[in-house]
């Protein structure tokens, strides 16, 4: 019996065997000009655990016959860097220079990312990242502006069968099985999007099985292995998304001692507490918003606190934070009225800004009439005359709609008698 994972042994060799991201790797994509020749330029992969980060950068330097390094960002130094650097450095041809894979570059200290500057901006290497985080917060600047950064999406339900299905037409030991598809909801739904993870379930229900039997794959047997099993994997996973999910649900569900029972989970497992700090300033503007503004303010206060600090005391920090934002009153006002602006804008993308409003620096605009007829705000009473600030097709679309909490209901009072007239603000 094999001792390498599954999702290893099924690991594409090919562009050809590469499943999902298609806005990457399709007809139309991102990279398909890397995969057709054009020389390798240094980038970024961000993208959820099991989405094909690592998978696509060897097939990239496979496709252009480079030599390929994977360190990982957990056990790797700077020691290790420089002598990849000081390697590919002989090289005089292009088509002989590394191909660097750092996997989980978030997790590279910033001197550690410094000693990859030099090697990327002459060209000595070419650098690609994998991170399960965002890299604008997790990369340094001087990186990240020598890289091209791609967003690789959670594996969709499609693409996820389709890897379980050539998994158990390519691998050995599946092959030599019966195996049955009768069910794959849950399978599919407790993957998360992750297609490493999938396969690891899989294949362990496949071990836990009778091999001189036909595997029949149902819902409930896969439920019953998940749930023996979830937090070892999550425990060797990127980014203990399952938990982070199911944190910021209690939070959002107004039970703080939920909530902490998943903050302790995620810190004795590993979780950056700054990663953690970063959710709940989030979480307090789309969870909470304008019901307590204040809300806000403590994330952000937590956050500085927990970057000064550190652990182990920055878990008391963070439960002080928990506690609030689970026990406060709760709003998604803020959330969906950008996504409602965000929709209108789509639907009305070509609107010219009225003419008073708009900006008037010379004779030449004023001529043009513009900010003609602007009215002042502070010219009238209590601040406030009623004019137009929309563009004039839309003038009288309404996009913030107040939330059912004591400061909102004030907010919505205070909005009505401003604009009786003018906007109904239900």
């Amino acid at each position: 019996m094999s001792v390498i994972p599954l999702a290893q042994r099924v690991r594409p060799q090919s562009i050809e065997q590469f499943v999902g991201q298609e806005h990457l790797v399709g007809p139309k994509g991102s990279l398909k000009c890397f995969f057709e020749g054009q020389s390798l330029r240094s980038m970024i992969f961000w993208g959820p655990p099991g989405s094909g980060k690592t998978a696509l950068a060897e097939i990239l330097s496979k496709r252009q016959s480079r030599p390929f390094v994977k360190l990982s960002a957990i056990d790797s130094s700077v020691k290790q860097v420089r002598e990849v650097l000081a390697k590919s450095s002989k090289e005089k041809e292009a088509k002989n220079k590394t191909v660097l894979l750092i996997d989980e570059i978030h997790r590279f200290s910033k001197s550690q990312q410094d000693s990859l500057l030099e090697g990327v901006e002459t060209g000595v290497i070419t650098l690609i990242g994998a991170t399960t985080e965002n890299p604008g917060f997790e990369v340094i600047n001087a990186l990240l502006s020598r890289c091209f950064v791609y967003t690789l999406k959670p594996l969709t339900e499609s693409n996820l069968k389709t890897i379980l299905t050539l998994a158990i037409k390519r691998d050995a030991l599946l092959k030599s099985r019966d195996i049955r598809l009768n069910e794959t909801d849950v399978l599919i739904e407790s993957s998360g999007g992750d297609a490493r993870k999938m396969l690891s379930i899989f294949e362990l229900l496949v071990l836990s099985s009778d091999s001189t039997k036909p595997l029949k794959v149902t819902n409930a047997i896969v439920q019953q292995t998940f749930q023996t099993q979830q937090f070892a994997f999550d425990k060797k996973g990127d980014s203990y998304y399952d938990l982070i999910s199911a944190f910021i649900k209690s939070i959002r569900g107004s039970d703080p001692n939920a909530a902490l029972y998943w903050l302790a989970s995620m810190l004795e497992l590993g979780q950056d507490p700054i990663f953690i700090s970063r959710r709940l300033i989030i979480l307090a503007s789309e969870d909470i918003g304008l019901a307590n503004p204040n809300a806000l303010l403590l994330a952000n206060a937590t956050f500085d606190a927990v970057q000064k600090i550190g652990m182990p005391e920055a878990r008391i920090i963070l439960s002080q934070c928990v506690i609030y934002l689970a026990s406060s009153p709760k709003s998604n006002s803020a959330y969906v009225a950008i996504k409602n602006a965000e929709k209108l804008y789509h639907q009305n993308s070509n609107l010219s800004v009225p003419l008073h409003l708009r900006n008037a620096p010379t004779k030449f605009h004023k001529s043009m009439g513009s900010g003609i007829d602007y009215k002042y705000a502070h010219d009238y009473s209590n601040q406030f005359v009623i004019q137009n600030y929309m563009p004039i097709e839309i003038k009288h679309s309404q996009i913030y709609f107040p939330g059912n909490n004591p400061r909102e209901k004030k907010l919505k009072d205070d909005l009505q008698k401003l604009w009786a007239d003018y906007y109904f603000f239900e």
